[in-house]
């Protein structure tokens, strides 16, 4: 309980200075490597011929640093974060849960990690697991290659089987869907996917952000308002659907624009691959902001406008 105190005056305090105009990230995303275990459509991690691995004295430093300027949310990105090890001085192999018990020790209050579930994930130290997941299916395999959603559904499951011979105390499972002008004929249908699948907590939407040479993937500005209001109303009717409703209007497009563009991203913080540390994300870095389809932008520009059902939606994500 007194934890739990502390963490809503810390909150209290942080959004008292953002309003008052300091601006102070409250969420960190530290990409640890590049290497990978799939070549995604979307993503051109594979095609890396020397992979950037991050040492775990490294990643030490950087997590010290956003605790610093203020974080107290940690996300962990890869590449594939199962992938990644280091080795310590007295010959003991360091593995993702060591990174994560890292966080926890600096005293980061939430700790996410993202994985596409192709390497078995039981046993995590993570606070949440967020699944990539392009569709059920065929609509996924056709992005990610041939077998890695029956990969992907049986790792899950398989956590499920784990977490409830935990008595239930071991971290939510949240797929993370990423809609693109060919996969979003199969909504409807993860969505179902999702409600009906007990080892999974929610589903989190997001769409096609045009990095270069993935243009082709970005999703027509009206069709992608239509899904908006659609998923709104999956919401309603109880759809296990990660996103505010706030968040999900802040998305939409509006004369080729979205709402949520680089103004509103501060409170996330970036530590890429290369070592490179921004106060945005890489849509900012690329120019595309005015395309962003990332649903964590939509949500922060929810939360700058004191959205309730955003604010509430983020305590009962986060603490």
């Amino acid at each position: 309980m007194l934890r739990r105190l502390r963490q809503f005056s810390y909150l209290a305090w942080w959004q008292l200075r953002a309003f008052m105009g300091r601006r102070a990230p409250l969420q960190s995303v530290n990409f640890i490597l590049d290497r990978c275990n799939l070549r995604c459509r979307h993503c051109s991690v594979y095609a890396i011929a020397t992979p950037r691995i991050k040492t775990f004295v490294k990643i030490r430093e950087e997590l010290e640093y956003c605790y610093r300027l203020g974080s107290r949310f940690i996300d962990f990105e890869g590449g594939e974060l199962y992938l990644w090890k280091d080795e310590t001085e007295e010959g003991r192999t360091l593995r993702i849960n060591d990174v994560i018990d890292l966080a926890h020790e600096i005293g980061f209050w939430s700790v996410t990690i993202t994985t596409n579930a192709q390497l078995p994930f039981e046993g995590t130290h993570a606070d949440q697991v967020w699944v990539s997941m392009d569709g059920v299916g065929e609509w996924h395999d056709s992005i990610r290659g041939q077998g890695t959603f029956e990969r992907l559904d049986q790792n899950i499951r398989r956590y499920g089987e784990w977490r409830q011979s935990q008595g239930g105390h071991a971290a939510p499972v949240c797929v993370n869907m990423v809609l693109n002008n060919e996969n979003y004929p199969c909504l409807e249908q993860a969505l179902e996917y999702v409600r009906q699948n007990p080892c999974i907590d929610q589903i989190s939407v997001n769409f096609h952000t045009p990095f270069s040479e993935t243009e082709g993937l970005f999703l027509a500005p009206d069709i992608r308002n239509q899904i908006i209001d659609r998923l709104i109303d999956y919401k309603r009717r109880g759809y296990p659907i990660m996103n505010s409703r706030s968040g999900l209007q802040a998305m939409k497009m509006h004369e080729g624009r979205t709402l949520c563009t680089d103004r509103y991203c501060w409170v996330t913080n970036f530590i890429f691959s290369d070592g490179s540390r921004s106060p945005k994300c890489m849509g900012y870095v690329h120019g595309v902001c005015d395309r962003c389809g990332f649903s964590m932008g939509g949500e922060m520009y929810a939360m700058q406008h004191f959205r309730p059902d955003t604010l509430l939606s983020g305590l009962r994500l986060r603490t």
